[in-house]
């Protein structure tokens, strides 16, 4: 096991007190890229953040921002798999003088898409956390094998280190059993773990926390309706701060459109491909998960294009734009039913916290619940969280920007405090 540095002394031979472990590194490792950032959680400042992608290609790059210097550098070049990514990152905190191997790194906090129902909390690492997640990956076949890569690379640097697993499905595990099940003979679906799991909870717990502190309430207080709109999108239905609903079911397939992902679809669709189009099962599968969504109605997955396409007449870009929020309205409307009342309805997320005419289109009409948007609100721009409804709205509509990389780094942080 690797030993931490001895602590250093004062010029007279006293022993210096020792650093404070309060940095926690986040990593988010994905097939071929890992986003990273390091926090101070004594305030949730940034450190340092960076990218590397196209990992394993010859066009490789890594590009890490010194947050405290405000430097950014960048290395181009082949980077053959994560290992060697990760030692890259290493590298470029090791010039910033906040390396791995600083005695200031509490721990390091990991996120993992899928940890099924046996994860419902932030979980510290060893052998046996890794077999289980091993396990779901036919349910995250996209996912859990890269986030497995970056956890077993990071564990060989730092085998000393708290290493933490904060998982994306862990704040939907407190849906009711009737949210969650779908309607098919629950033997079949138990021995094949097939049940509505959902994912960005890491970002739908962020966000509907913050949404409580906007209105001046305790989360237990509010009944809020997150609305997580990026590439992939997803809505949840949060009551008391705890969630009892969302889009996504066992994959990231169900639920609202996204850029290239259909979203809800008539199961027999898919057999209808494969008797009558002769299209094999690997093919439907990428139909429906990157040639569908904005992409698949228009061609364009990126909502600025789409509405810059709009304003210039173009039929296509229109239609997609209103299958896109016909969906996000029926999922406002049934998780309005779902909840019975609601605090607020919550943006967040790339097109969320950016696109005022989707969420302009979303609420119009939703007078009748309380909902409404006020269009000098919504349109100005700003980076912290905000209301866009008029101040006599019945319910709370408002933009809130996530922040999943600091509640990985709070949910990594508040478990090592407890000497784990």
């Amino acid at each position: 096991m690797t030993s931490r540095p001895s602590p250093a002394t004062t010029p007279s031979g006293e022993p210096q007190p020792a650093a404070v472990a309060s940095r926690v590194l986040v990593l988010n490792s994905g097939s071929s890229s890992l986003k990273y950032q390091l926090l101070d959680m004594r305030d949730g400042g940034r450190l340092a953040v960076g990218l590397v992608e196209r990992i394993g290609e010859q066009t490789s790059r890594l590009r890490h921002t010194c947050r405290t210097t405000g430097e950014t550098r960048e290395q181009n070049g082949p980077i053959a798999d994560h290992d060697a990514a990760l030692k890259a990152v290493a590298g470029e905190l090791s010039r910033d003088g906040i390396g791995l191997d600083s005695p200031e790194l509490a721990a390091i906090g990991h996120r993992v898409v899928h940890g099924g129902m046996f994860f419902t909390e932030p979980t510290v690492i060893d052998d046996s956390v890794l077999t289980e997640i091993e396990r779901l990956i036919p349910v995250a076949p996209l996912h859990n094998p890269a986030n497995l890569t970056g956890i077993r690379t990071a564990r060989a640097l730092r085998p000393d280190l708290p290493q933490v697993a904060v998982f994306d499905t862990a704040f939907h595990t407190t849906m009711p059993e009737y949210a969650a099940r779908y309607a098919i003979d629950t033997k079949l679906a138990d021995r094949y773990r097939v049940r509505r799991y959902g994912f960005h909870g890491t970002s739908h717990a962020y966000v509907s926390r913050a949404a409580a502190r906007l209105l001046g309430r305790a989360p237990q207080e509010v009944n809020v309706i997150v609305l997580h709109l990026g590439n992939g999108a997803s809505a949840s239905a949060v009551r008391g701060g705890r969630c009892v609903d969302t889009s996504m079911g066992l994959t990231p397939l169900e639920g609202l459109v996204m850029g290239t992902r259909s979203g809800d679809l008539d199961p027999a669709v898919i057999f209808h491909l494969r008797r009558v189009g002769g299209m094999s099962m690997d093919e439907i599968d990428t139909l429906l998960n990157k040639g569908s969504g904005l992409f698949g109605l228009c061609g364009d997955n990126d909502m600025r294009e789409i509405q810059r396409r709009i304003e210039e007449g173009d039929a296509g870009a229109r239609l997609a734009f209103d299958i896109y929020v016909h969906r996000l309205k029926k999922y406002i409307g049934a998780y309005y039913a779902v909840l019975g009342t609601v605090d607020a309805v919550v943006f967040t997320a790339g097109v969320g916290e950016n696109a005022a005419p989707v969420r302009a289109a979303a609420i119009e009409g939703l007078a009748a619940l309380g909902l409404d948007v006020d269009p000098e609100l919504n349109a100005a721009r700003g980076d912290g969280a905000r209301l866009i409804s008029p101040p006599d709205a019945r319910v709370a509509v408002a933009v809130v920007p996530t922040d999943e990389e600091l509640e990985i780094a709070e949910q990594t942080y508040a478990l090592v405090g407890k000497g784990v």
